[in-house]
């Protein structure tokens, strides 16, 4: 395994030894009619099970009981599991996980021809889900293939957790041809992905991360049509991906961790279900290839550690990704960098001042964060906003049908609204609604000829509305929620005291706004709000 280990969202589970003695025996029973009794041997069976655990719960008298369910989740069971369960005839569900039982699994229980072994797992089908969950234990030996010939009916194995060691089966899907989850991380498996398993049709969970296993990820795995989840992180695979486009209904594609080389293949795009995408701490190189953006539903993509070149993305969305710290500075290397969406995390620290550095970035959305400190320069400096050479019709203005899908400002901007914005004479949308802004609306404002969105509701802000210029043309509901404000379109109209416009409101306090939670502002030739720029770039 490598020194540097990929993680993930799962983990070993911790084990908590609970003193037997402080549990009560959970067991789902029914009462069997007046004239059958429990069978001598199905009797001996539960007396037996019983019998072996350091305490019984106050079970007894079991002859008019039929022994249907074993609901035993996170008991902190220890020891082994009787193979007298084997015997209950009439047991369908046994549920023994989260404990600390150890061994193997009796041959008794698994070729049990009833029994049904269920985690907490919703089905639309009528029928049972046939599912094994013996996650979270300290099971240990190997997983003989002969143990699971007779299992027919199992849907689901979940064994995560344990200490198993040896190669992984490959008869699951001769024996079950229906079996289409397997969950066999954290344990001590080694040798290669059985081809075998290519030919679990059903097949649409496969996780063995943090193994020891090796070798490449078998061509027969590619054929798994209906796979929404293929998760083998931390392990010491090798090989490419060449084939992982034939995954259509791909939703977590997770390999981080391992000696994957070669690059992320072009028929990568047409994963259009894909929502995570780790590949980090491999040995990959070669260019990101472009057709990424066709997986439009990529939530999380980390493929940090390999050796990865070319030029670099145009659109960054990390938004509502939990991010928290500072802006990296890693995304100053997005020397192509058009638009930046991380609204909607735990950001803290100041805007860094090398965001200027991006002078392809004409959108930027930082909204919704933790950001401190005052408006930077550098970001009412950034060369894209000063330019004049931008194609006016490079983009449309989206057209909206409802408030619902207008952005908000709803940060916590104080102070002035800043002089040095009214430089920005290419600025075409600019929302600072919901905050805590105060002092006068600059006159200069109106001077941005290009602004089409404008949005300074819900403030401290007073004096009049300018009445002349573009601010003029803007609706009453741009300037609600200001009761120091008048103006025409107002239901609040100036008198002469008010008209006068106070000569300087600003000055040194632009130097002093401090935004406790986020600067949101949409600027430049052509600006656009988020859904169109995505859907532009992302066709």
């Amino acid at each position: 395994m490598k020194p540097t280990t990929h993680s993930s969202c799962n983990s070993k589970a911790s084990r908590l030894a609970i003193p037997v003695q402080s549990f009560s025996l959970v067991l789902i029973l029914s009462l069997a009619s007046p004239t059958t009794s429990c069978s001598e041997r199905e009797k001996s069976s539960l007396y037996q099970f019983v019998a072996e655990l350091s305490s019984d719960g106050g079970l007894i008298g079991f002859s008019n009981w039929t022994v249907t369910d074993v609901s035993l989740p996170s008991r902190g069971l220890q020891g082994h599991i009787s193979p007298s369960l084997g015997n209950l005839t009439g047991l369908l569900r046994l549920n023994l996980s989260s404990n600390m039982l150890s061994g193997g699994l009796p041959k008794e229980l698994v070729y049990s021809n009833s029994i049904i072994v269920l985690d907490e797992l919703q089905s639309s089908t009528l029928r049972p889900l046939q599912v094994l969950n013996i996650s979270s234990n300290f099971f240990t030996g190997r997983f003989p293939s002969t143990t699971w010939e007779l299992m027919k009916n199992l849907i689901s194995l979940n064994a995560s957790n344990n200490s198993f060691t040896g190669q992984i089966p490959a008869m699951y899907c001769v024996s079950a041809p229906s079996f289409s989850l397997l969950d066999l991380s954290y344990n001590q498996f080694s040798g290669s992905i059985p081809p075998g398993l290519g030919n679990c049709s059903m097949m649409t969970s496969l996780s063995a991360g943090s193994n020891n296993l090796s070798g490449t990820v078998p061509d027969e795995i590619f054929n798994l049509t209906l796979l929404e989840h293929l998760s083998v992180p931390n392990n010491q695979l090798e090989g490419s991906l060449r084939g992982i486009s034939k995954l259509k209904n791909l939703i977590t594609l997770d390999l981080g961790g391992n000696s994957l080389s070669g690059n992320v293949p072009e028929s990568i795009g047409e994963l259009k279900r894909l929502e995570e995408l780790h590949l980090d701490h491999n040995n990959m190189s070669g260019e990101l290839p472009s057709t990424l953006s066709n997986c439009t539903n990529l939530m999380i993509i980390d493929l940090k550690s390999n050796s990865f070149s070319g030029e670099l993305t145009n659109v960054l969305a990390l938004n509502h990704c939990s991010l928290s710290g500072k802006i990296p500075f890693w995304l100053s290397k997005l020397r192509n960098l058009e638009v930046l969406l991380l609204y909607g995390n735990q950001l803290t620290g100041p805007v860094p001042d090398w965001i200027n550095s991006l002078s392809f970035l004409f959108h930027i959305n930082l909204s919704n964060n933790s950001l401190v400190g005052v408006i930077p320069t550098e970001l009412v400096d950034m060369p894209m906003l000063k330019a004049d050479k931008v194609a006016s019709k490079a983009f449309e203005l989206p057209v909206y049908k409802s408030q619902s899908r207008q952005f908000r400002g709803h940060n916590k901007l104080t102070g002035a609204i800043p002089q040095s914005i009214c430089n920005l004479t290419n600025l075409e949308a600019l929302d600072l609604s919901s905050n805590h802004l105060t002092g006068s609306i600059p006159i200069a404002l109106n001077n941005l000829h290009f602004l089409s969105r404008f949005n300074i509701s819900n403030n401290d802000l007073e004096g009049p509305i300018p009445t002349t210029g573009q601010l003029s043309t803007f609706p009453s509901s741009s300037f609600d929620g200001n009761p120091k404000l008048c103006g025409p379109m107002l239901a609040h109209h100036c008198n002469s005291a008010e008209a006068i416009f106070p000569t300087k409101r600003t000055g040194d306090k632009v130097e002093k706004v401090i935004f406790a939670i986020a600067f949101s502002a949409f600027f430049g030739v052509g600006v656009l709000y988020d859904q169109i720029v995505l859907s532009k770039v992302f066709g």
